[in-house]
Parts: C-alpha cells; sequence; structure tokens
C-alpha cells in the first residue's frame, strides 16, 4: 500500500469560555461535518481554545508592572504589563535582546514571552496564558472521547512557535495524550545495513505542523483530525521532547 493519512479541519467550534468541555463539543462538531471521530484518530487541539476553556485569561487591567518590566517595555516598546505577565509564570529568562523575551516557563518550555499571548482573544485588555499542565489537558479530552464513544485516540494540544535560526513560524506539540512524542530509530539498521544513532523524530511536532495547514491562523478551525497514522501508541508525555541541561548547548 502507498503510505499515506488523512488531515481533517473539524468546523463549526464555537467561541470558547471558561468551564466548556472540550471533547463533546469536538465529537458533535466532527459528526456534523460527516467526519466523525473514528477509533486510532489523532485529535490535534490549538492551546488557545485549551486555555480559554481552563480559564488561563489575564486582565492586562489588573497588572502592576514591576521595575525590570517597565524598564524593558520603554526601551523596546511593548506593554509593561504583558511583559509582566511573561515574567511572572516563567522560572528563568534566557534572553532579552533586541526586542525579543525568550524564557523557560514553569513547564520547562523555551519560548518568547512565555507563551503568553492575545492574538485570537475577544477584548482589548485580555492575554491567554498557557494551560496550567497541557499533558492533563489532552488527557482530559482523550478521556471525555473514550467516555462518550468508547474510542481510543490520541490528542495533541499545539501552540505556534518561531525557531532558532530559521524564520517563520510552525505548529508544535506542547502537551500530548495516547501517543509518545518520538519515534526512536537508533540501533536500527538503516537501507546500506548501517546503524543509526541519533534518529529519534519529533512525530508529535510532525502531526501539529501538518494539522496547521488546515487550521489555519485566522480560519477559525481550531481542531484537525488525523486520521490513518500509524503512531507510537502509548501513555506519553511532552517531557519526552525535554532535552537535558548538560546535553543542550544553546541554554
Amino acid at each position: 500500500m502507498v503510505p499515506q493519512f488523512t488531515v481533517i479541519g473539524i468546523t463549526g467550534i464555537p467561541e470558547i469560555t471558561p468551564g466548556m468541555e472540550l471533547g463533546g463539543m469536538i465529537l458533535e462538531a466532527a459528526a456534523k461535518q460527516n467526519t466523525p471521530v473514528e477509533e486510532n484518530d489523532i485529535l490535534v487541539v490549538t492551546q488557545k481554545i485549551v486555555s480559554k476553556a481552563e480559564g488561563k485569561l489575564v486582565d492586562l487591567a489588573t497588572i502592576s508592572p514591576s521595575a525590570l518590566a517597565e524598564k524593558w517595555a520603554a526601551e523596546n516598546d511593548k506593554d509593561p504589563r504583558m511583559v509582566e505577565v511573561a515574567l511572572r509564570d516563567s522560572r528563568r529568562i534566557s534572553r532579552m535582546d533586541r526586542g525579543v523575551l525568550v524564557t523557560e516557563t514553569y513547564h520547562g518550555f523555551y519560548c518568547i514571552n512565555a507563551g503568553v499571548d492575545a492574538s485570537n482573544v475577544p477584548g482589548d485588555n485580555i492575554v491567554c496564558l498557557l494551560p496550567e499542565n497541557p499533558d492533563a489537558s489532552a488527557k482530559s479530552i482523550q478521556g471525555a472521547v473514550q467516555k462518550q464513544t468508547g474510542l481510543q485516540v490520541a490528542v495533541v494540544i499545539t501552540d505556534t512557535w518561531g525557531r532558532p535560526w530559521r524564520e517563520g513560524l510552525t505548529n508544535i506539540a506542547i502537551g500530548v495524550a495516547g501517543i509518545h512524542c518520538l519515534q526512536d530509530y537508533r540501533e536500527t539498521l538503516d537501507v546500506y545495513g548501517r546503524e543509526l544513532h541519533a534518529t529519534a523524530l519529533a512525530v508529535v511536532d510532525e502531526l501539529a505542523s501538518a494539522a496547521e495547514l488546515v487550521m489555519g491562523k485566522v480560519d477559525q478551525i481550531p481542531v484537525a483530525l488525523i486520521r490513518g497514522y500509524q503512531y507510537p501508541s502509548g501513555p506519553g508525555t511532552i517531557s519526552e521532547l525535554f532535552r537535558a541541561p548538560e546535553r543542550d548547548i544553546f541554554r
């Protein structure tokens, strides 16, 4: 058989507000467009709707910036309240240079502004934070799907981040359930019989990027369904992708 899989955007999901249950909403929307969820599908869900459902929203009017946030924001034409929120959601500052704030979040992610974002959030002064525990968020959606349908699916929570050395943004995984993050080919042989020593593919990041092509950034399609991909199933945790400090030459 020719290797292939299908990526389907799930339309018809309404504006998400705190307290909404996403699993059932995704099932209903998928069924309404005649692409109901099936066994072993992968649901790729944007961080934004997860954070909204979990109430991870901050009104900047309630934020009093620190002296550091005020100084850096003034020097770089930024909103000091936004800077303060990012600093509060970080456990370490990696870079504050040329108007770019890169931090290590409490989850262990390295990203700009600790993932704090105002895009696709209603209200002029409201910003959205990353979910408290993205793996738990993915597990909750997975559990809701299984409870309502009996189906086993994988769930990948995604966000759109930049990359070192390359222009442009791409979707990456920040939380998983039912899928291992890496497809490990180390100690296997290539087609010429040579042993592979470094090849471990970040399959959840690749799936996240594939899904974004049908989701878009302004199309109000916050969920995609991937069908036909033979993924490494298992409990999974996003920490599988965290590089140990002693092996990280960029930290």
